[in-house]
């Protein structure tokens, strides 16, 4: 066993959600920053699952870093000066950008490219292109000119053969699998350590009980990206996503579902929730995202309340029937707002809105 650790090789896996720049071209960043990201909780929770797996070799073992542009400064020089002093096997997986965020992820991943290391870019920005428009558009075709590999769709299911191409140092240009996009069911679950979250206000987490919204809504990516259909995680995955935070002190889930009310097993989870905290003792505070039509299904606020739920955010979008009907809103009806935000807080929860102007 010695022998093995003295002679194992090093792949270093630098995980960053990169932040975007203000006006006059200044990265924005805070003390403490307030949305964590679950797109790096999830590919981390992945990560888990392949180190422990092996996936590059019983000689190899597969460090991970995880950095957040909006609370951590990204010091590209002593990164890629870690993974030279290991070898020089690594690389840096850009996560979760949104379009505005896409410039600087193209200027970190250049950086690290100058310095020897990989650089792969994924999330909304690239998958939602690919998704939506007829061609590739020029900032994507740019990037992977530049050597820089792009990833669309989910990655369960497929990080393994993302790292064992950079292990071998062949990155694909682009790896496309938005026409397949995998089952959540008893997926490695996402989870990142204290240290990262106890960087974003309140020492919250979070994590996707579920991909895939029913409704039309012109603006919005989720239905071109995460599709129409509910997938989800079982009551089992959840709890063990919410005891492995409890065991390092975390308390505070955000869960991202785009629209929990409409999670096909949203009673089954909120009923596992509710019996972590009514017969087990343990604390959870609950932030969720739902509809405007959450409070006509039968005990949903009621058991949100039970389960935790402090905070939840709304789309109601606008109060103008015709904007509603011109977005393809149709299932906000301005006459149940009242009802419903009433319904929350009877159950002891904030509402958050969302509002759309022009």
């Amino acid at each position: 066993m010695n022998d093995l650790h003295a002679t194992a090789k090093q792949f270093h896996l630098i995980l960053i959600k990169p932040s975007h720049y203000d006006d006059d071209g200044y990265v924005i960043q805070w003390a403490r920053s307030a949305v964590p990201s679950n797109t790096m909780a999830a590919i981390y929770g992945l990560v888990l699952d392949s180190m422990e797996r092996r996936v590059l070799g019983d000689d190899v073992t597969i460090e991970v870093t995880a950095l957040d542009e909006t609370n951590t400064r990204i010091r590209v020089d002593k990164l890629t000066q870690m993974v030279k002093q290991s070898g020089g096997l690594g690389m840096v997986a850009l996560v979760g950008v949104q379009t505005n965020q896409f410039p600087r992820a193209v200027d970190l991943a250049r950086k690290f490219m100058a310095g020897g290391v990989q650089a792969c870019i994924g999330g909304f920005h690239v998958s939602g292109c690919l998704a939506m428009l007829p061609d590739t558009p020029p900032d994507l075709e740019a990037a992977m000119d530049d050597g820089i590999s792009l990833f669309a769709g989910e990655l369960e299911g497929r990080l393994d053969q993302v790292l064992e191409d950079a292990y071998a140092g062949r990155l694909e240009p682009l790896y496309n699998f938005m026409n397949d996009l995998p089952g959540l069911e008893n997926q490695p679950v996402p989870y990142l350590p204290a240290h990262v979250i106890h960087r974003m206000s309140s020492s919250r987490t979070s994590f996707d009980a579920g991909r895939g919204c029913p409704y039309l809504c012109s603006f919005c990516t989720i239905i071109n990206v995460q599709g129409r259909k509910s997938r989800y995680r079982t009551a089992d995955d959840v709890e063990r996503i919410v005891r492995s935070n409890v065991d390092q002190g975390i308390h505070k889930f955000f869960i991202t579902d785009d629209n929990f009310a409409r999670n096909k097993v949203w009673e089954a989870l909120f009923d596992r929730l509710i019996k972590l905290r009514e017969e087990d003792g343990i604390d959870l505070k609950l932030t969720i995202q739902v509809d405007t039509l959450c409070h006509k299904i039968r005990g949903f606020i009621e058991k949100a309340g039970r389960a935790g739920v402090e905070k939840v955010f709304i789309g109601l979008e606008s109060i103008n029937p015709e904007s509603l009907n011109g977005s393809r809103k149709t299932q906000n009806n301005i006459t149940e707002y009242r009802q419903m935000l009433h319904a929350w807080h009877d159950a002891g929860a904030v509402t958050c809105a969302g509002y759309i102007l022009g």
